[in-house]
This record gives C-alpha cells, structure tokens and sequence, in this order.
C-alpha cells in the first residue's frame, strides 16, 4: 500500500501545479497537502486532518461535496453512454435537457448553449463569436475587446489577456493588445473625496465611453465583466453601475459579455448575476456552478442578436467550424442536471442570500471595528475583508509584510480554509451554497481568533 510520504513524493517529482511556487514545491521546502474526501462544506485530507472549505474549491462546489446523487447521476450515463462528441447535430437526453433548462434559466434573449471545459475555454469562445458574428455583419474592424483592472476571465491565450491582474501576464508575453482594459469599478479605492457612489459609476462609465471613442467604436467589438468582480477582490458593483454602463455600450453598439462563471448558479442569490443588476448580456460565460465542479464543463450562452447572424449567415459561409472534443460531454450533461435539481429543490439561491447576509453581518460585528479591517463586503455567499495599515488615510500595508497571506495561514491552521486575494491585504470567503447558519458563526469565530493573532503581530512590528 502507498503510503502519504511517498504519494506526496510521486507528486513533487511528477506534477507542475498550478499557481504553486515550481522550486520550492518539487524541493519539499512548500507544503504538499493530499485531498482525500469531502462532505458538505469540509474537505478531509489523507492525514486526517478536516478543514472547512470556505471558499468551495474554487467557487465552484455550489452543491457541497459527497453529493452522492451527483455521483450516481455520473454513473448512470457512463454505464449508458459514457461518450459521444456532438459534431455534426450529435446530441444525448442529458444535453438536449441541460440546454433547455439553460436557455429557460437564463436572462431574456438568450437563445442557445455552446459548451466547453472551464472557464477559461469559454471565454476563448465568446472572443471568437464577438469576432465571427462582425465578420458576418461587415463590420470587420469591429473586433477589440475592452475588459477592466482586477476583472478575471480565465487564463488561456485570449482569456488571460481578458482578465486584469498583472501576474496572470508578467513572462507571459500578455495580454495580447486586442484587448483593453477600463477601470475598476471599486468604490472603496477608486472614489475622489466626496463622491457617491451613483457619481463614480457615471464617471467610470465616462471613462469607458472615453476609452471606446479614442480606440474608434467601429474597431470595439464587446465589452466582458463579471456582475461581481471575483479573484480580483469579491467587489460588488457601486449604485447604478450597470445601468450606466450599459447606455455606453448601446451608444456605440458594442457587445456584452457577462462573465457568470463565479456569480451564475445562485451564487450571489439570483440564477445569474445578471438577473440582480438588470444586465442584458449578449453573451454568458458559465462554469464552476454548473456542475459544481463535480465534473469539467463549461457553457456560453449566445443571446438571440448574435444567433440570428450566425444563422442567417450559414447559407454563405457554411459550417459553424468551432468546437472541442468534448463539447457537451455526456457525463458533464448529467452531473449538471443534477447538480441544478439540487440548487432548484434546496433553493440554494435563497440560502446563499440569507445565509451569506448572516456571514458578513457577523463578520462586521466580530472583526468590523478592528483598526486594520478598512472594509467588509460582499453579496449572496461571497464576503471579502480589505486590511489596511491605517483605515483613517487608508494606508496600504506594504507587500512583503504579506498581511493577507498571514491571515489565511492563521485560519489554515484554525481548520478553515480561506482564500488570500490578490492586488491587496484580502481575505475571501466563497462557501458552498448549502452553508448554514452554525457553519457560517464557526466560520466567524475561526477568523474571528485569526485576525487577533495577526493584529498582535502587526501591532509588534510597529512598534519595533
């Protein structure tokens, strides 16, 4: 029998992992941690050890672990149909029904369902139908892309140029420059003195416009945002945003995309993100929720605007020749229908909305008048708190004292796994959507313990 040591070997000797420093991992000088199973909103390891997951993997484990009618619901098309790729009109019961749920579920307008792996594949997607669709219109200048800073989109060729954050281009020759990037919708950080929230929307709304008329509009194609902005800092949108937004896009006839990957799935209380905002997207990324990452799949949603041009122009230019091997993978298909049975039956909309409302008001009273917390924010099940070395000035901390990273290690090793967000001292929380009450206080009072710890820390520091 293998045992942990040398499981943990095999993977430093085999394995490049993702966002892990390469050298220090394949040395043993990082932690190697071995996921042995899950249930509900805890993940135990093959050393026994159990953490509460407060970030749900990635955002993606809506339904919580060990749902064994997903599993079963996995099975039973495998033993059927494990695979079958849906080239030339090929279809199965699972995605024919997932596509209908899909189109029902979404925000009016849309029309069909492209799928694909992850995120990342589907906004690849999107970028290449904001392209085909101008193509097939005459309007073939029209193919800029305008995202914003700290937006994140995925981290392929075209996803990764999409998405904001530096260190998701730095020795990665990206982002490529049919992108742009607009500002960041972030009140806190962004607002001159005195202004509200309804104005910074205007004028970040006037920026993008401003942004849009120096490239040309003839040469913009689509505008991509996450309803909520996700990696790049758990960021609701201010007052009036997207209504703001959205009369710059119609002016000038450029697309929108909604990135729905984090918000979709009744993340933040609603079927999309888009439903709580009032946006009208044209094109829906979606990922993570739709099978709670039970088994890869993503989807891109095309809006009727867009679909009737690619209909209309297939007598002229034939086949629509996109796709993946494993576009609308049988087994996918059927863990998401039951991955969606369980958020529609539990109405796990409703309970990230009361449950995640819980969270952050507990939150604010435990950690709230804490001198280094300058804001706690969030929407549905997403909470994120900012540290700041004076949250009178609202000071920055300075990177190497890795603030964020401190708190995340003192909760780790509370038994609560929390996530340390980048471009700033940020502590974020994405649970899965069947989080309850007493798991939501337990969550508090572990963080509650981390933050003194580091606060008696920094105080130290400071004054040495």
């Amino acid at each position: 029998m293998t045992t942990l040591q040398q499981l943990q070997t095999m993977d430093r000797a085999t394995v490049l992992h993702p966002f892990t420093h390469a050298k220090d991992y394949a040395a043993g000088t990082a932690d190697s941690f071995v996921v042995e199973s899950g249930k509900g909103v805890r993940i135990k390891g093959a050393d026994g050890t159990e953490l509460i997951d407060a970030f749900g993997g990635l955002y993606c484990v809506n339904v919580g672990y060990g749902r064994t009618e997903v599993a079963e619901a996995i099975a039973n098309q495998a033993h059927k149909l494990a695979y079958y790729h849906s080239y030339a009109g090929h279809t199965t019961e699972a995605l024919a029904r997932l596509s209908d749920r899909l189109i029902k579920m979404a925000p009016a307008g849309m029309s069909k369902v492209f799928y694909g792996l992850s995120g990342s594949d589907a906004n690849e997607t999107n970028a290449k139908l904001v392209w085909y669709y101008n193509n097939l219109r005459g309007q073939p200048r029209k193919k800029k892309i305008i995202s914003r800073e700290r937006g994140y989109h995925g981290c392929s060729v075209i996803s990764g140029s999409m998405t904001g954050l530096s260190f998701y281009h730095q020795h990665m020759d990206l982002p490529l420059p049919i992108i742009r990037h607009a500002g960041v919708p972030h009140h806190y950080w962004g607002a001159e003195a005195g202004e509200s929230e309804e104005q910074f929307s205007k004028r970040r709304a006037a920026e993008l416009e401003a942004l849009i008329l120096q490239e040309g509009p003839d040469t913009v194609g689509a505008f991509i945002a996450e309803p909520v902005l996700g990696t790049g800092g758990l960021i609701p949108p201010p007052a009036g945003y997207w209504d703001e937004i959205q009369a710059v896009l119609k002016r000038h006839d450029v697309l929108l995309i909604a990135d729905e990957v984090v918000c979709g799935f009744g993340r933040i209380g609603t079927p999309f993100g888009s439903d709580r905002y009032g946006m009208k997207p044209d094109l829906i990324t979606a990922a993570k929720g739709l099978t709670s990452a039970y088994v890869p799949m993503s989807a891109s949603i095309i809006g009727e605007r867009i679909w009737n041009v690619v209909r209309d122009g297939a007598d002229q230019v034939g086949a629509f020749s996109h796709g993946y091997t494993y576009s609308g993978h049988p087994l996918a298909a059927a863990a998401a229908n039951a991955c969606l049975d369980i958020v529609e039956r539990e109405n796990l909309a409703e309970n990230a909305e009361k449950v995640g409302n819980h969270l952050r008001g507990q939150l604010i009273i435990e950690v709230g008048s804490n001198e280094f917390v300058g804001e706690i924010r969030g929407v549905g099940m997403l909470a994120a708190i900012e540290f700041v070395a004076d949250r009178q000035t609202k000071r920055r901390f300075e990177p190497t004292a890795k603030v964020g990273a401190r708190l995340s290690a003192a909760a780790r090793k509370r038994g609560l796994i929390t996530r340390a967000m980048p471009h700033g001292d940020i502590l974020g929380f994405a649970p899965p959507l069947v989080l309850t009450r007493a798991d939501a206080d337990q969550i508090v009072g572990i963080v509650s313990e981390a933050v003194k710890e580091v606060t008696e820390q920094l105080k130290r520091e400071r004054v040495a």
